[in-house]
């Protein structure tokens, strides 16, 4: 299991930036999107050890719909930095505002937790933090390498901000800490930027997953897109290759699913068929890793994802 450490212990209020904006409706999801209600043996322990430790997980934060399946599993997600972000998208569940410090202990604790814990494969994300001069890269690097030196068998996956007007030396201080797979979202199609994250830029995002390659051509990298904000299916194709172009080797589309009525409206369910559509495209433009799925998220199932992985390749040096 792996947690959010929230340093303060403090709940804030949601979204009162998104407070003036007008209601929109939320659709009525359709059979393939509804997931059963939490509450297995393993779920009901995942949670009875977030509250007891007084923790917070970015499945809560938000609002996964894969929370009582990962759970069940004792999978979760790590954020990092707080749990306030410094951003407000419109499609995005977790709060806004003005974030807590730095908390220099947490790359320890977290490195303690993997290990006690166990984990095979750990995802560490975090908020944005376009308060700190370098975007929160070195505290990034620092948790990398608390986890290497607490449980060097586990394999890091990261998830984060674009460090958007950041210096290039704080990109490439996390990218030295050498995770096994780098992952930042696109999240949507350039067009919709403005609407959907305003606070971001497409190209910025591209040019820091291109950086990875350059600067280290053996680190995995990942990006991921919601659908069903009103994209097309060729400017889908269209980030596909831009992916590419960028040296991206995993890619994850799942369906955007509405926070509240203050979030960015959905304008529309895309069929199973569709995905696996797309699933097929992506393989066809050389994506290693697809998951493409109503449900899917840039986390669920990356363990096993990777752990397939290995052992394709290892099987393919092995026949060699």
């Amino acid at each position: 299991m792996a947690v959010v450490i929230d340093t303060l212990n403090q709940r804030r209020p949601r979204h009162p930036e998104k407070q003036n904006r007008p209601d929109t409706p939320i659709l009525r999801k359709p059979e393939w999107l509804r997931v059963r209600a939490p509450g297995s043996p393993g779920y009901n322990a995942t949670r009875d050890i977030v509250k007891g430790h007084g923790l917070v997980t970015v499945c809560e934060e938000a609002a996964c719909p894969n929370i009582g399946e990962c759970w069940s599993k004792s999978h979760a997600t790590m954020m990092i930095m707080g749990e306030i972000c410094t951003r407000a998208c419109s499609f995005c569940n977790v709060a806004t505002g003005k974030p807590n410090p730095l908390d220099p202990t947490e790359p320890a604790r977290v490195g303690d937790a993997v290990a006690k814990m166990g984990l095979k494969h750990v995802v560490i994300t975090s908020v944005d933090r376009d308060d700190l001069a370098d975007g929160g890269a070195a505290h990034f690097a620092a948790v990398v390498l608390a986890i290497r030196a607490a449980s060097p068998d586990t394999t890091v996956e990261i998830l984060t901000p674009d460090f958007l007007r950041k210096p290039v030396a704080a990109v490439h201080e996390v990218i030295d800490a050498r995770p096994d797979v780098f992952n930042h979202n696109l999240e949507t199609v350039p067009r919709l930027y403005l609407s959907i994250r305003p606070g971001a830029r497409y190209y910025n995002s591209l040019r820091l997953l291109e950086r990875v390659k350059e600067r280290d051509p053996t680190q995995f990298t990942k990006s991921g897109i919601m659908v069903g904000l009103g994209e097309a299916k060729e400017e889908v194709m269209q980030v596909m290759d831009d992916m590419r172009s960028a040296g991206v080797d995993f890619i994850t589309i799942g369906q955007y699913l509405q926070p509240t009525r203050k979030h960015a409206p959905i304008d529309r369910f895309v069929h199973p068929d569709e995905f696996k559509a797309y699933e097929e495209i992506a393989r066809a433009k050389g994506f290693l890793m697809v998951s493409a799925s109503p449900l899917t998220r840039s986390s669920h199932h990356a363990g096993e994802d990777f752990a397939r992985l290995q052992e394709a390749r290892r099987a393919k040096e092995a026949a060699a």
